[in-house]
């Protein structure tokens, strides 16, 4: 094919499956069947029809070619960020699973604003994905009708619920902070408090580990709005709030490692024993966890677990699997460490 060939393709518009079939000297029904099962292709007419797309820089549109099957190869995920490892790591689950199955993935970040969930659910839809991912059980109940009237697989992850949407992948946020609680009870401090921001899952962390201490001892809260993500700074203000408070041994739970580990910069700044006169407990085990010093006491998830079991259900329910189970449970442990 020569230069003027690629000229007049380019000048009337995007290369067409039927531009490719033409410089090939093939039917669009190969061309299609090199693109989708190249196995079932002649190696010679195969080669010829990459070279031909090599050279045109030919894109199949993927969309009209699922549009008989009713596929689009396209799973989409709505995460609050990605410069948080909490959430890196499930989103590596998630693409390798997909990946290795022949589908991509479509990515949204939602700021941790259900709004901001609300619009992207509307732009991601319109682009006919095979199913969508989304963070969290909290959702609006503009977001809620539009994902049921979509009729698509849909996986929550995250959180866990007895009434998804569809199916969950996650573990329940209160457990976590019971969990923290009767750990620290068992060291005998004489105050507990809790550092936490304010998305719905720290909020539910929060509420396990009050509760769990209810009628026991008062969780004392800092004065201090957290947003999500929360910071180092917010986790070392918080925690010379509630050092200037009073005196005793103190018990600490705070929503993540980074204000964990802010908290305990603050702490040994002051020259508080740990875990003797105070204990920080963490969330998310980062990998920075086990080399803050005293290294920081926190409670694991395997994150990129929860997207691979989120990429493994949805796959199994866009094939038509009815046995995908509604609440899929992923497991959660403290490791103790030098703070607690």
């Amino acid at each position: 094919m020569d230069s003027g060939k690629n000229r007049q393709t380019a000048s009337r518009g995007p290369v067409t499956l039927a531009d490719i079939a033409r410089l090939a000297n093939v039917s669009p029904v190969t061309v299609s069947r090199a693109i989708n099962t190249p196995g079932l292709v002649k190696p010679g007419t195969l080669e010829a029809i990459e070279r031909v797309i090599a050279r045109t820089g030919y894109v199949p549109n993927l969309l009209a070619g699922g549009l008989a099957s009713r596929r689009t190869k396209l799973i989409a995920a709505i995460v609050p960020a990605v410069s948080s490892t909490i959430f890196a790591e499930t989103i590596e689950g998630l693409n390798t699973e997909l990946v290795t199955a022949g589908y991509q993935l479509l990515l949204g970040l939602s700021g941790y604003d259900p709004k901001r969930e609300l619009e992207l659910t509307r732009a991601i839809l319109a682009r006919r994905p095979d199913g969508i991912i989304l963070t969290g059980i909290t959702h609006l109940k503009e977001t809620r009708a539009m994902l049921t009237a979509a009729g698509l697989p849909i996986v929550e992850i995250w959180d866990s619920t007895p009434s998804p949407l569809d199916t969950a992948v996650g573990f329940s946020h209160a457990a976590v902070g019971a969990l923290v609680a009767d750990h620290l009870l068992r060291k005998g401090y004489d105050r507990y408090a809790q550092i936490g921001a304010n998305d719905p899952r720290a909020v539910q962390r929060r509420d396990g580990f009050v509760q769990r201490l209810s009628g026991i001892a008062e969780v004392e809260l800092p004065d201090l709005e957290m947003n999500s993500p929360s910071t180092f700074r917010d986790g070392r203000q918080a925690m010379a709030q509630l050092l200037d408070r009073g005196h005793g041994t103190l018990g600490v739970f705070c929503s993540s490692d980074v204000v964990a580990h802010g908290a305990l910069a603050e702490a040994y700044a002051r020259g508080c024993r740990m875990p003797e006169d105070l204990a920080i407990v963490g969330f998310g085990d980062f990998d920075f966890a086990p080399y803050t010093h005293p290294p920081l006491t926190t409670v694991r998830i395997d994150r990129r677990d929860i997207g691979t079991k989120a990429a493994q259900s949805i796959l199994r329910k866009i094939d038509g699997d009815e046995t995908v189970e509604a609440m899929i449970n992923v497991d959660f442990h403290i490791v103790v460490r030098g703070t607690a």
